[in-house]
C-alpha cells in the first residue's frame, strides 16, 4: 500500500440490497487490515441507475446490462468513486475501456427460488402445487423460457422493482401473482430467506451467469484498489464465474437473453459446466455440459468459450438470432412505428 493515506470510495446502486452488498464488501476489506498496518479508510456512495429509474418497461425491451452499471461507471472513470460493488450477474461481459473486474467475492447459492403469496405457504410449496392458470411473476426471459417447457399451464407475467417492491406486489390481496421467482442470494442477503418455499435448481432451471456472486470493478490503473480487491477474492467463485461469463460473452447475450448455466469446481480443479439457450416460447432448448481440469482463470474462461461454441454449433445461434429479431419488432411496436 502507498504511504499516503487514502480514502477509498465504494459505490453501488441505491437499492437496499445493493447497499447491503456494498457493506458486505466493505466489512471484508476492513477485516484484512489491522490498525497497525495503517489500514486504509473507506467511504460509501449510492446512486440510481437507468434500470432503477425505469420500473415500468420490460427488461427484455430495455437493452443490455449497462442499465444497471452505466451511471456508476461514469463516476468511476471520472474518479468520483474508486470501487463499484455489483451483483455480478448484472455486469456486462465487456467493460468500458479503462475498467476491470478486480475482485470476486465468495458466492451465495446461485439458484432461483419460488416465493408464494402470503397466506398460501401451507398449500403451495413448489410450481407443481400451483393451480393451472396461476400467474407467476418474473422479469427474466431466461426463467420464463426454461419454465414454459415444464409448466405450460402456468402464466408467466413481468414484475419489476427492487425486491421489497416485488414482494409487496406479490402479497397485495388484489394483485395478480400467485407466486414470484427471485434469486435466492438476494433474498438471503436481505434477511428474507424464510419466505422462500422451494429452490428451482438445475435441471429444472439453470441460473443466470454469475448469479449469487459480488464483483468489484475498478479503474485498470488503480494498483492500490487492485491490491485490496485481490485480498478478498474467492478463487473457486472467480474461476466459475469467469467461465460462465466467457460463455455468455461468446453467445453475445445481455441480461434479457435466455442463457442459463450451472457450474462446479472440485478440489482437483475439475470444472464441470452446463450451458443452455432456450427459445422464448420454450419450444426449443439447446443444452451441453463440459468437464475439464483447469489450472488458472484463463483455462476456466477457455472452457466457457468452447462451451458456447458447441451450443452455437448445436443450434443456439439460430435461437439467439430469432430472439434479436423478436426484440427489435416489439421495440418498434412499443414506439408506435
Amino acid at each position: 500500500m502507498s504511504d499516503t493515506q487514502r480514502t477509498f470510495v465504494l459505490a453501488s446502486r441505491v437499492s437496499q440490497l445493493a447497499q447491503i452488498q456494498t457493506n458486505i464488501a466493505l466489512a471484508s476489506m476492513k477485516a484484512v487490515f489491522s490498525e497497525s498496518d495503517s489500514a486504509p479508510k473507506f467511504a460509501t456512495s449510492f446512486m440510481s441507475t437507468g434500470g432503477d429509474k425505469n420500473q415500468s418497461q420490460a427488461l427484455y425491451l430495455m437493452g443490455g446490462k449497462s442499465l444497471w452499471t452505466k451511471e456508476l461507471e461514469v463516476a468511476l472513470i471520472e474518479r468520483d468513486v474508486d470501487m463499484l460493488i455489483h451483483s455480478f450477474k448484472d455486469v456486462p461481459t465487456v467493460l468500458p475501456e479503462g475498467c476491470i473486474i478486480a475482485g470476486i467475492m465468495e458466492r451465495e447459492d446461485p439458484v432461483d427460488s419460488l416465493v408464494v403469496k402470503k397466506g398460501k405457504e401451507n398449500g403451495w410449496k413448489t410450481l407443481d402445487d400451483l393451480p393451472d392458470g396461476s400467474v407467476v411473476g418474473t422479469s427474466s426471459v431466461r426463467r420464463v423460457a426454461q419454465l414454459k417447457r415444464k409448466y405450460p399451464k402456468l402464466v408467466f407475467q413481468d414484475v419489476r422493482g427492487n425486491l421489497n417492491t416485488r414482494m409487496a406486489k406479490l402479497d397485495a390481496p388484489d394483485g395478480p401473482y400467485a407466486a414470484i421467482i427471485l434469486a435466492k442470494a438476494g433474498m438471503v442477503r436481505l434477511g428474507m430467506g424464510a419466505r422462500l418455499t422451494s429452490d428451482l435448481a438445475p435441471p429444472i432451471l439453470y441460473h443466470a451467469v454469475s448469479q449469487g456472486a459480488l464483483a468489484i470493478e475498478i479503474r485498470a490503473d488503480d494498483k492500490e484498489s487492485l491490491e485490496i480487491c485481490q485480498k478478498i477474492t474467492h478463487r473457486e467463485t472467480a474461476w466459475r464465474c469467469l467461465a460462465e461469463r466467457a460463455c455468455l460473452r461468446k453467445l453475445e447475450g445481455g441480461c434479457s437473453v435466455p442463457v442459463g448455466v450451472g457450474s462446479s469446481l472440485d478440489n482437483e480443479n475439475t470444472l464441470t459446466m452446463t450451458g443452455c439457450v432456450t427459445a422464448l416460447d420454450g419450444s426449443e432448448h439447446i443444452e451441453h455440459t463440459m468437464k475439464e481440469t483447469v489450472r488458472n482463470e484463463e483455462e476456466a474462461e477457455d472452457v466457457g468459450t468452447r462451451l458456447a461454441q458447441t451450443l452455437i454449433k448445436n443450434g443456439a445461434g439460430k435461437i439467439l438470432d430469432d430472439i434479436t429479431i423478436d426484440r427489435e419488432r416489439r421495440i418498434k411496436e412499443a414506439e408506435g412505428k
